[in-house]
């Protein structure tokens, strides 16, 4: 037996012997002999606690963290500051331990969290309610796709191509099993072609997806979109970085039947690449055909404040066939992280935090075009990312930067064109701006 499995050699024989069997291979007879492996995995021995501890240690060490690198990547993922109250709170147990609250008299603290962030999304986003999170952002804004290909007429879904690529394949993906084609609306000079858009929009349209700010961090003018999309009976889809909303119009400013995002932003820092979480706010309109549950505050039998699950429209809730999506988790802790950052944050901070971001991201966007060894690619307001065309390969540029213990920007480039996309938040000091110039300036070029 193996050491790490806690039954004794007595409860082995006790249990063999209730069900009939004589040994433990007996139990998986029914898997075909061909497809089991045979002997023991090339493991190590057993080791202590303290060894294990060592040998994990060793293996983390493995990876370069932001810890140690100044970080100018972006993407999709974002290092902003992460208050420290926030991981003294979340790691109470008793938000630790807690998972979906099927029992809301038991759940109060639960539910109270998850309203107050559903709260706090929904007057982000200008939209009128918002569900329990979703797993991450592409996941939201392909459900809110989903949503659409379920209950409006026609065959084609549009997505901006300006949308995050990692984001439009998982819609790809969604809407491959549901029947339904995705069409790319063309960009212009890095932003939505908008006559492109509106002779694309016909009676097969479903919906339309766009990201503002988009994938490039510039910024979209989506003034009459959603007038378009509506005139053929489709749906207007906006994903927005919520931190950027403190600046920019919203979606429910300008029209949108369901905004997504991802909320990673929101305190939970990077994770080498997760545990993130998706929003998704809608119009009251589409209110029962989200996917998830949404928590609703009511009042108990003595009259006193108090939560409930109130719409519950997944399949462990209601028939299979008849669920919005399979979604089965709203990422709580995440959620909670999110909630208690816009809560030390409020309204003025996550402006402040917004307009430091923007700012530190055009003083270094012309810090870099002074050095001349890069020139700017788009002629469009941006929020914390731009993209600089340079002579040479951005690897190279980004091996030498990793060397001076800087991470570099995102590669993006195009046929014959060197394309790097650099981020810059809140986070970034003056005196980190100027190391990247310097060092840049610096590079073999």
């Amino acid at each position: 037996m193996f050491p790490y499995i806690p039954n004794t050699d007595k409860d082995v024989a006790y249990m063999l012997s209730e069900l009939g069997l004589d040994s433990v291979d007996a139990l998986f007879s029914d898997i075909p002999d061909d497809v089991k492996y045979s002997g023991r995995l090339n493991l190590s021995s057993p080791l202590s606690e303290t060894e294990i501890e060592k040998r994990i240690d060793k293996l983390a060490r493995q990876n370069t963290a932001t810890d140690e690198l100044v970080c100018f990547l972006g993407g999709g993922a974002y290092d902003h500051i992460v208050p420290s109250v926030i991981k003294h709170l979340t790691s109470r147990s008793e938000f630790s331990t807690a998972y979906t609250p099927y029992q809301p008299e038991v759940s109060q603290g639960t539910l109270q969290a998850i309203f107050e962030y559903q709260t706090m999304i929904a007057q982000l986003t200008d939209m009128d309610m918002a569900n329990a999170s979703m797993y991450d952002g592409a996941s939201a804004t392909a459900e809110a796709a989903m949503l659409a290909a379920a209950n409006q007429k026609g065959d084609t879904l549009l997505v901006s191509e300006t949308l995050n690529p990692e984001t439009k394949a998982v819609i790809h993906t969604y809407m491959r099993f549901k029947g339904v084609k995705v069409t790319e609306v063309p960009s212009k000079e890095g932003v939505t072609d908008r006559e492109k858009l509106k002779e694309l929009i016909n009676d097969q349209t479903v919906g339309f997806v766009v990201q503002n700010p988009n994938f490039y961090g510039n910024i979209e003018d989506l003034s009459d979109m959603a007038e378009w999309v509506h005139a053929h009976k489709g749906l207007f889809i906006v994903n927005s970085d919520p931190i950027a909303l403190a600046l920019i119009k919203t979606p429910g400013e300008y029209g949108a039947d369901i905004a997504t995002g991802e909320g990673q932003v929101l305190g939970n820092g990077l994770n080498y690449g997760g545990p993130y979480l998706g929003y998704m706010a809608a119009t009251k309109k589409q209110m029962r055909k989200l996917p998830g549950r949404i928590v609703g505050q009511t009042v108990d039998i003595d009259g006193k404040r108090a939560f409930t699950l109130t719409l519950q429209a997944r399949e462990q809730h209601i028939r299979r066939d008849k669920a919005t999506s399979n979604i089965c988790s709203n990422q709580a802790l995440n959620a909670l992280t999110a909630t208690i950052y816009l809560g030390i944050t409020g309204k003025k901070g996550l402006r402040q935090i917004a307009e430091e971001s923007a700012k530190r991201a055009y003083y270094t966007y012309q810090k870099l075009i002074a050095t001349g060894h890069f020139k700017p690619v788009y002629a469009q307001p941006f929020f914390r990312e731009f993209v600089l065309e340079t002579e040479k390969p951005i690897s190279e540029i980004n091996n030498y930067l990793a060397s001076q213990g800087i991470l570099g920007g995102l590669d993006v480039s195009e046929a014959g064109c060197n394309r790097m996309m650099f981020c810059v938040t809140e986070k970034r000091s003056l005196e980190e701006i100027h190391q990247l110039v310097e060092v840049l300036e610096a590079f073999s070029w």
